[in-house]
This record gives C-alpha cells, structure tokens and sequence, in this order.
C-alpha cells in the first residue's frame, strides 16, 4: 500500500501491478478513512465475500464495475456512480475493467 500525495487522482503509478488491487491512503484518522483504488481486472475470488465494519461510500471515477450483495442484488457501476455499503454487509466485486483502469475513491467511517 502507498499514499498519495498531491497527485492527480487519475494519474496511474508505473509500474502497476496487473495481479493485485492498489490501495492509497489520501486521509486517515480514528474517525475517517479516504482511499484511492486502481482496479485493473480484479474481482473478488469465487465464494469469498468482502465485510467492513465500518460504512463505505465509493465512487468509481473512471472504468465500470459490478458488485453483488449476499442478498442477491447486484449493483453495476460506470464512472460517476457511486453506492454506499453499510457496515458488516457482505458484498463482492463481481468484476472491474482493465481498460480503462478502474479509479475508486472509498470513504470509510463508523
């Protein structure tokens, strides 16, 4: 994991990782938490689900993803949508583009 200083939020590291998520700190205190996340082709492994305890609200600023809930909803997303995730709801990120990037920006707080 790596910070982000003073960058553009579309600027893409290089190199990066074709295999994992990058996850970039922008604001971290007991009460908040911002990150920047490039997607290129990742998904959640098959039968895993992803849990926070703390609410999440993202938007996804470049790139088209789709996320699906326990509940069976399914949530697709293109840049400028965002969605919030309440705490402990278990989700999975069914897929995320290569080309474009994905660009994230995830908000976490209690």
């Amino acid at each position: 994991m790596s910070t982000l200083h003073n960058e553009s939020i579309f600027k893409i590291p290089n190199p990066l990782s074709i295999e994992f998520e990058l996850f970039q700190p922008i604001i971290s205190n007991d009460n908040i938490s911002i990150e920047r996340i490039i997607s290129s082709g990742q998904s959640t492994p098959a039968g895993q689900w992803l849990e926070d305890d703390r609410n999440e609200w993202v938007v996804l600023l470049q790139g088209e993803s789709e996320i699906s809930f326990e509940d069976g909803t399914n949530k697709l997303l293109s840049a400028g949508d965002h969605i919030f995730i309440e705490k402990n709801k278990k989700h999975c990120v069914v897929r995320t583009s290569e080309n474009p990037l994905c660009i994230w920006l995830a908000v976490y707080y209690e």
